[in-house]
């Protein structure tokens, strides 16, 4: 995908590693860039229309008076919505955006637009029903944080662990000169000091996985 940024002559330039703003998106792009998927504006915008629509569901599902004629064959296909969500809806969003000056406003209009070719214009006044921007803010935010963290992070953190456990096996009997205070100190083992790291690495993972990822709906 082609990133442009706009310079003060409002002339678009490739994105490079000398440009970024960050390094992050500059210099380790190509380490990061799985993580795009959830913390990158097109991310977000697909969260936000996923909150949306989930939302729309579970009022069907309560269900709310004026939702309880809602065909619930058709959840599937809403769901598509931002199942089969692409970089083209993405900047159809952008697009409304521009008009309405308002980024959850124009995510409501996108959905809108979405019933109005499923033949259900008639419930669409009830996206976003009861909400304010917020509540979808609160809970995308939290939601992309949660599935980046038990896709990407927490597994890499659990290979780093396995490998350091091989080699602490491997490593076993390899003797080592410890130091304390900048002096040489008792003699240890490579193994047994790899051991120590895959310990307090297994101890964060274990106070990690305890964490919530609490969202808020006003």
């Amino acid at each position: 995908m082609t990133i442009f940024a706009l310079n003060n002559n409002n002339n678009k330039m490739n994105l490079t590693k000398l440009n970024a703003i960050s390094p992050i998106d500059g210099r380790y792009r190509n380490k990061i860039s799985q993580l795009a998927d959830f913390f990158s504006e097109e991310a977000l915008i697909k969260y936000r229309v996923r909150v949306e629509i989930e939302y729309f569901i579970g009022l069907c599902e309560i269900p709310l008076p004026q939702l309880a004629d809602f065909n619930s064959d058709l959840f599937d296909d809403l769901r598509k919505i931002y199942k089969n969500f692409t970089s083209e809806d993405a900047q159809k969003i952008k697009d409304i955006e521009a008009i309405t000056n308002h980024d959850v406003k124009a995510v409501e209009y996108f959905i809108k637009e979405k019933f109005d070719n499923l033949n259900i214009s008639e419930f669409k006044e009830f996206i976003h029903f009861g909400l304010t921007s917020q509540d979808i803010n609160n809970t995308a935010f939290p939601l992309a944080i949660k599935e980046a963290m038990e896709k990407i992070y927490v597994p890499l953190i659990h290979e780093v662990v396995d490998r350091l456990a091989v080699l602490a096996a491997e490593w076993d009997d390899i003797p080592m000169l410890s130091r304390t205070h900048g002096q040489p100190a008792s003699p240890t083992r490579l193994g047994k000091e790899i051991r120590v790291f895959v310990e307090r690495l297994n101890n964060q993972l274990s106070l990690l996985a305890q964490i919530p990822f609490s969202a808020k709906f006003g």
